[in-house]
This record gives structure tokens, sequence and C-alpha cells, in this order.
């Protein structure tokens, strides 16, 4: 699975188990099997950094996905909310995301509302391979 590329993608997934070695006092990391057994319709938050053209530094934001599927040893999700940039033409709620266990810093069980909801299309599918 490719995952997200700053450069070429204009955003990508920080670490969350780097970030928590920096500072555990900033979220509390869930344990490996929490992160590493999520299912459909389950929900992830990711640290996703995002490019911005006015700014040398990416911009950092905590969004919330739901769990589409597992493959590889990680995840494709949908991007359960908006980014809070007002720049965005790459993230909208309903958007595929890939991801692995070492980018999620929260997790919560699903219900049968986000069970369906990952199971809908994608506003834009992850090219996969």
């Amino acid at each position: 699975m490719r995952t997200p590329d700053l450069d070429e993608d204009g955003w990508c997934l920080a670490s969350a188990v780097d970030y928590h070695a920096l500072d555990a006092e900033v979220f509390d990391l869930p344990d490996e099997a929490a992160r590493t057994g999520l299912k459909p319709g389950d929900f992830a938050k990711l640290i996703f950094l995002i490019a911005v053209e006015e700014d040398e530094e990416p911009i950092t934001d905590r969004m919330w996905v739901v769990v589409r599927e597992a493959a590889d040893g990680g995840y494709f999700g949908l991007l359960d909310n908006e980014p809070d940039i007002d720049e965005n033409a790459e993230f909208w709620l309903g958007t595929e995301v890939p991801f692995g266990p070492e980018n999620v810093i929260e997790v919560q069980a699903g219900n049968e509302e986000s069970v369906a909801y990952a199971a809908r299309k994608p506003l834009r599918v992850w090219p996969r391979g």
C-alpha cells in the first residue's frame, strides 16, 4: 500500500508512536492490540500534516476516519470530518485515506451507522498497488 507523501500528495500522516515518544502527555496512545485490531466501521483518529502554499511548514490537523477495510498490515478509511484549514483541495468528508496502526492516536468502536458509512463508495478513492 502506497502511503501519502507530503511533497507528492500535499499531505501525509504523522507517526503517533513517534509523537508519543517525544511527549507522552500530548495524548494517550492506544495499545498495539487496539491499533492493529480495527474492523470496518471502527473510528481511528490520525494526525495529518497538510502542505499550505503560504507556509513553509505543513499545518497539523487531527481528524477521524472510519475504517473501510484492512489491507497489507494497514487500513483504508473514510475521512469522517472536514479539516480546519481554509485552503483545501484534497480532503473532504468521505475521502479515502490509507493508514497504518502506527498512525492511530485514538480509537472508538463502530456502530451500525459507521459500518454503513464504511461500506459506501468513497468520494475520492486512494490508488491501490
